[in-house]
């Protein structure tokens, strides 16, 4: 029972709290209040007052609330920061920054043009294409409000829209001879995640609207899919000697089934070529009586 306070004078938890106390116990306690006070954690008042508390305690019920609000002996507290943390990057917040956006417009005359890359898109973004074609990437793209428009006119020509995943897509062009892609529209948005408008006019032409990742998170993904492959063949490799075994087992009885299929069906074959044969050999058999019967006649004839 001597150990009961040991850390941080609450008692461990196969001790009863109505069972009585030794001084030992005691003594612990007010080696934790001294320490207290010694480090700033107690004032004299409150060491004066736990200390009183302890000499007349009885039992480890009344002991235990002495030293409850502090470290246990040998834990080491948590170290209080006094300088403020950044916030953590990647959120949508810090990607939506007010202001006119880098570039406004974009026009492609038997030609092309792109926006891609880390670019501020405005509140409404035009483009035009003729015999021509743009691509607009908002993968790691900056918005200048929490909602965006990009106008496509394509005539003749084409345009693609690619949008990160967690991002709302609205379509709203009208497509004469051609036509606007809304398989993206519809799908909800993360919170806080912008809201990109897609409106225009297409004709004999098309605006095509996909959800991709950036390419360092498609490449993130393969690392991850490539770790798991190589701990998944770690861990068949510390696989126990008996599940190697039952593996072996395994791999034994298909060998043995595979050649056990192939010696029947090597068996099959060669009866069913020595059944031709016979069939053969009665076949010519029968055609040589035949020849043979129609010469005796011939004979007689004569």
């Amino acid at each position: 029972m001597t150990d009961a306070v040991s850390s941080g004078g609450t008692p461990p938890e196969p001790h009863a709290p109505d069972l009585r106390a030794s001084d030992a116990d005691r003594e612990r306690v007010v080696e934790v209040l001294r320490d207290a006070v010694a480090e700033g954690r107690l004032d004299m008042e409150e060491f004066e007052e736990r200390l009183e508390a302890t000499y007349k305690a009885r039992t480890y019920g009344e002991l235990a609330p002495i030293t409850r609000d502090l470290p246990a002996a040998g834990v080491v507290a948590p170290a209080v920061s006094l300088v403020k943390e950044p916030v953590e990057s990647g959120g949508w917040a810090e990607r939506i920054v007010g202001g006119e956006g880098s570039s406004a417009s974009a026009v492609a005359v038997m030609s092309g043009f792109q926006r891609k890359g880390r670019w501020t898109v405005p509140k409404r973004f035009n483009c035009f294409a003729f015999w021509g074609g743009g691509e607009i990437d908002l993968r790691e793209a900056y918005f200048a409000d929490r909602e965006v428009e990009i106008n496509c006119i394509a005539v003749m020509g084409g345009m693609s829209v690619i949008v990160p995943p967690g991002v709302e897509v609205v379509v709203r062009g009208v497509g004469i001879m051609g036509g606007f892609d809304q398989r993206e529209e519809g799908v909800p948005g993360d919170p806080g995640a912008p809201r990109v408008i897609v409106t225009g006019f297409a004709f004999w032409g098309g605006v095509g609207v996909e959800r991709k990742v950036t390419r360092a998170e498609r490449q993130r993904l393969k690392e991850e899919r490539r770790q798991e492959k190589l701990d998944r063949k770690a861990t068949r490799r510390e696989l126990p000697e008996s599940h190697r075994e039952v593996l072996d087992q395994h791999r034994e009885l298909m060998r043995a089934l595979r050649d056990e299929r192939r010696e029947r069906h090597e068996e099959r074959r060669d009866l069913h070529r020595e059944r031709h044969e016979e069939r053969r050999e009665l076949q010519r058999e029968r055609r040589d009586a035949r020849r043979q019967e129609r010469g005796r006649r011939r004979d007689d004839e004569y």
